[in-house]
């Protein structure tokens, strides 16, 4: 039976999928349920299901993000939205990262029976008869390159560059981006070639290069400024990055100028 988990915070449609739907006629089963995003990407982690019935425009939940999340970390799971987000542009960016049919409220049961049977008919293309597997090294290789796991490292990048300043953790960047520590670490890795902290490094170092030009401002208030809380680490990742004391590109620049 392939595993099925609903996610919308209206419990009427959520009660109807599961009571509606002959489950069993697909070779399906409901696995759980959920009414927000943050307990059912919890419950996708530990479910792994094979089919997500989810809603994307739900409080505190990046939809797209969330989706791409998902089948960054789980490729193999099929997913069809079902929400009253009429967005067409919002549904193209959907599709595009891996969304199996964008379902609008209120949709038919005919509409929501030919998405299970477009995901199930995936499911079997792809070979999966139960639960999804880890896959192959190259499958692996492959799902990690796609529209999903790009979308899923830029908005890393992008969260890293607006929170520099504060102490900073790899498990806050990978819960602001729906996926795990673990994944999102192999992610920046694939794609940038840098671990974590070898990027957030580089980000406030390119920062503290910028303040330098200011005489006014002191080293240690600028290793402050770009989140460092040890000067002597500051001094440390800045040689290590430009090959020079903070103090001298400081004496450099301003020579230029």
């Amino acid at each position: 039976m392939y595993k099925v988990v609903i996610i919308d915070d209206e419990p009427i449609i959520v009660e109807g999928i599961s009571r509606m739907i002959p489950w069993d006629k697909f070779g399906c089963q409901i696995v759980a349920t959920a009414n927000d995003g943050i307990e059912g990407t919890e419950i996708i982690r530990e479910q792994k299901p094979n089919i997500l019935f989810s809603d994307i425009a739900m409080p505190g939940l990046d939809g797209l993000s969330m989706v791409a999340g998902l089948k960054s970390e789980f490729p193999n799971t099929e997913i069809s939205i079902l929400t009253g987000y009429r967005d067409f542009d919002f549904a193209q960016r959907a599709i595009r990262l891996g969304v199996t049919r964008y379902l609008l409220k209120p949709s038919s049961m005919d509409e929501i029976n030919e998405a299970i049977e477009a995901m199930v008919r995936n499911l079997m293309a792809k070979h999966i008869i139960a639960e999804p597997t880890e896959g192959e090294p190259e499958e692996e290789e492959k799902a990690d390159n796609n529209a999903a796991s790009s979308f899923i490292v830029n908005n890393a990048i992008k969260y890293i560059e607006l929170n520099y300043a504060h102490k900073l953790t790899l498990s806050e960047v990978a819960e602001k981006t729906y996926i795990s520590q673990w994944h999102l670490s192999k992610l920046l890795n694939r794609h940038m070639g840098q671990n974590f902290s070898e990027i957030l490094n580089h980000i406030r170092i390119k920062e503290a290069q910028k303040l330098l030009k200011d005489p006014s401002l002191r080293i240690g208030d600028i290793a402050e400024m770009v989140g460092f809380v040890d000067m002597a680490h500051f001094s440390r990742v800045f040689k290590k990055n430009l090959g020079t004391s903070a103090n001298e590109y400081r004496n450099k620049v301003i020579s230029k100028e």
